[in-house]
């Protein structure tokens, strides 16, 4: 009998699953909307069981209808770095503190930088510290929640967490810890267990693995909540977006993933990469893998904001946008409505449309605010090129990738073609591939979700780009002091 994989990925605002078979043919998919807490400005949290393992009950059940298909291994992948402390028996403490998002911990970055040395925790970790990073979240937690630290024992991750809650094994694979940073050594493949017990004393460590490396089996309890065979394997699992970068074949050297979602994240494997003061060297999803990640703060975010905005479809917008030829008529948007993460890390960032006019319309800033996440895609790029090299292969993947001009925009301002594969599905597909590379039943190079259309990029237009990329850097620069002032005065939005 073929077997029937199970992916499931917790994201920010949903939880998504889906069933597959051993060729990569999609079975089934569902999904469970959820919310994100902000008890505070910079704050976002999730609730873990209400929703990590709620919602992986309830993908569960719309799976697995009785009578219907059985999975042979499950995996999981989540929203991440996150931190859930909890007592010793994996019992939640609090709500989960969220990835880079949250930004409370920023006294405690400069705290760590300061008595471990930025230089020192760039070296041994591989990025710097900022908001994404653990150890300052858990260093937060120890001097501001200290009735909460004072019954800690472990830590877990989406990912983790319900792996936990499925088979009672405490684990941790490697690409997760490595954004654990400063806790993790990036080249020893290891905890750095002096400065753990420096940040955390006395918090029990995960045991690390494979992402693809069977963690434990459904236990009985589990298998009677969820519907899943007791003894099903279940995989680590991993970070969502190193998940949706196997699930479009990005696992060798060179290969690059875009991923067009609300906010734009891009993973390139690497042969070998200098630590980088702009992006995060982590470890990747197979086994001695290296991948330097880029993640911006917005994207799709912005339009959704200006469908909002003006009350029009997404379809009507983007046909105005279609008709408006590159440059959008002398408009030049920054996309850094939330602050921006990479390459920049500034949290107090903002966006700006310059060069407006009472002939300009909804096609033209729509068309400016695209090319504003292609230029910022490019700056990234030019600094993931600077430690990893130029990507050989770029593969696109997300709701994005279903509006052709969004996808020619970003090929003809970086000048790179972008493959589409066949399946769109995201991080839960990743997480079925890497079910049946655990499993056995394909290899970890198997071609498993073809290539189906390849966006070209144009070489007049993206020499005509050229110029207004130049524009773009230097509209930031010249900027952000005003815009950093006005952050400050009215810190409202959400920081990166």
């Amino acid at each position: 009998m073929t077997p029937v994989l199970m992916g499931v990925d917790i994201g920010t605002s949903s939880t998504k699953g889906c069933l597959t078979d051993a060729t990569g043919r999609v079975l089934r998919q569902a999904e469970c909307p959820h919310t994100t807490s902000m008890p505070q400005p910079g704050w976002f949290e999730h609730d873990a069981d209400a929703i990590w393992w709620d919602d992986f009950v309830t993908i569960c059940r719309e799976l697995l209808p009785a009578g219907g298909a059985v999975p042979s291994a499950v995996c999981v992948s989540g929203i991440g770095p996150c931190l859930l402390p909890t007592r010793a028996d994996g019992s939640p403490l609090r709500p989960a503190i969220l990835y880079g998002i949250d930004t409370r911990a920023s006294q405690e970055i400069d705290d760590l930088n300061r008595i471990l040395g930025a230089e020192a925790v760039l070296a041994r970790g591989g990025s710097p510290l900022t908001s994404q990073a653990i150890g300052p979240k858990l260093l937060w937690l120890h001097h501001r929640e200290p009735s909460v630290w004072q019954d800690c024992r472990r830590f877990f991750m989406a990912s983790s967490y319900v792996v936990h809650r499925l088979t009672g094994a405490y684990v941790l694979d490697h690409h997760s810890a490595s954004q654990c940073n400063p806790l993790y050594d990036l080249q020893g493949q290891s905890w750095a267990g002096d400065w753990a017990e420096l940040i955390a004393p006395g918090l029990e460590l995960p045991r690390l693995c494979s992402p693809l490396e069977t963690a434990g089996q459904v236990t009985a309890s589990a298998a009677a909540t969820t519907g899943l065979p007791a003894g099903t394997p279940v995989m680590a699992g991993t970070i969502d977006a190193w998940a949706e970068a196997v699930s479009v074949e990005v696992r060798e050297p060179g290969d690059l993933m875009v991923m067009y979602g609300t906010t734009m994240f891009l993973v390139q494997v690497a042969a070998a990469a200098q630590p980088s003061t702009h992006l995060w060297l982590t470890r990747g999803v197979l086994p001695d893998q290296l991948t330097v990640a880029a993640g911006m703060a917005t994207s799709g975010a912005l339009t959704a904001w200006f469908r909002d905005l003006t009350g029009q479809g997404f379809d009507a917008l983007f046909e105005a946008a279609a008709a408006v030829p590159p440059g959008a008529a002398g408009l030049l948007a920054l996309p850094y409505f939330a602050g921006e993460r990479t390459p920049l890390f500034d949290p107090w960032a903002r966006g700006v449309i310059a060069g407006l006019t009472l002939a300009h319309g909804r096609g033209h800033v729509l068309r400016a605010l695209l090319e504003a996440t292609a230029f910022g895609v490019r700056h990234n790029l030019e600094a993931m090129e600077e430690v990893a090299g130029r990507p050989s292969r770029v593969a696109a993947v997300g709701g994005g990738t279903k509006g052709e001009v969004w996808l020619q925009i970003v090929s003809d301002v970086t000048g790179m073609d972008q493959d589409v594969h066949r399946e769109s599905v995201g991080a839960s597909y990743g997480d079925a591939w890497m079910a049946a590379v655990g499993l056995g039943s394909i290899g970890q190079t198997e071609a498993w979700n073809p290539v189906v259309t390849t966006v070209r990029a144009d070489a007049v237009r993206h020499e005509a780009y050229d110029s207004l990329y130049g524009l773009y850097r230097r509209l930031y620069v010249q900027t952000a002091d005003i815009v950093h002032e006005l952050a400050r005065d009215w810190p409202t939005a959400q920081q990166a």
